[in-house]
């Protein structure tokens, strides 16, 4: 006996669901390494391409630090007379401006990254995760430069370094790090919320106060002192100035917590990119 057309066609007339599939982090991951060519391709264009057709160069990578160097040694040094822990405030507030400098200018490359490279996220697959970590470490050639100066003002100075500068590529690692997160998190934001544009310059000033650039973490009550190091630059910061010179304590209680709270927001914001990553597409 044949079936009853009602019963052939009941499985066809159920509603088909789509829904996005489980976000799995290891193959996103595992994909960097693949696409390996294409990241080492994208990081050297960006550097390239930032200074090309320009009059200093990699001079500007300098002038980002020396500048508000000398403004905030007339200001704060000067004139307000903030303590610097009995070092030179010129160097004291260059010491701070070299990672801060770099954090800055890596969340604000990564964070519009997407939408920079918007008329590609549409046409071609490769992981979309090439974009931000390009724009976090695009901007070491930058540091790097600025370190050299560091030492510079350090002979001008004439203050040797201690024993602890071997801990300082610990420390820049944690403003990677750190870079790298905020600036996942914040270019996925900025793929559906534009406005995040314009938000990432004004919260980048009011966050550098939020860390020791122009005063010293001795300023700050001993009771509150481990939940201001929640902010990962403050151990960078406090710690770059006691690898430097040898009459500051190494701050290892503020760079422990710093680089576990590096570590956390560079996972969250890694999870929240893959998570929203199946929509960069449709509103890139």
């Amino acid at each position: 006996m044949e079936p009853a057309p009602s019963a052939v066609l009941a499985p066809l007339r159920r509603p088909a669901i789509i829904a996005p599939g489980v976000v799995r982090v290891a193959p996103k991951l595992a994909e960097l390494w693949y696409y390996r060519e294409l990241f080492y391709y994208w990081l050297w264009r960006d550097v390239k391409v930032r200074y090309a057709q320009s009059i200093l160069g990699l001079g500007w990578a300098l002038i980002q630090p020396l500048v508000p160097m000398l403004l905030f040694t007339v200001i704060f040094g000067r004139v307000a007379r903030i303590s610097s822990d009995g070092i030179p405030y010129g160097l004291f507030c260059y010491i701070a401006l070299v990672p801060w400098t770099y954090f800055a200018n890596a969340v604000g490359d990564a964070s519009g990254s997407l939408v920079k490279e918007g008329n590609i996220l549409n046409k071609i697959y490769f992981p979309r995760l090439i974009l931000p970590l390009t724009g976090a470490l695009g901007r070491l050639v930058d540091l790097a430069v600025s370190v050299v100066l560091l030492f510079v003002l350090m002979a001008w100075y004439e203050t040797p370094p201690t024993p602890w500068l071997a801990v300082t590529p610990l420390l820049m690692l944690i403003a990677v790090i750190t870079a790298a997160g905020f600036g996942m998190w914040l270019s996925a934001l900025a793929v559906q919320y534009r406005d995040v544009r314009y938000a990432v310059p004004f919260a980048l000033q009011v966050f550098m106060y939020a860390a020791p650039v122009v005063y010293p973490t001795s300023l700050i009550p001993a009771k509150y002192r481990h939940l201001y190091a929640i902010n990962p630059l403050v151990g960078v910061i406090e710690g770059m100035r006691a690898c430097l010179f040898p009459s500051l304590p190494l701050p290892v209680d503020l760079i422990a917590i710093g680089a576990v709270s590096a570590l956390l927001i560079l996972c969250v914001g890694a999870l929240h990119f893959i998570r929203k990553e199946a929509v960069f597409a449709d509103v890139a």
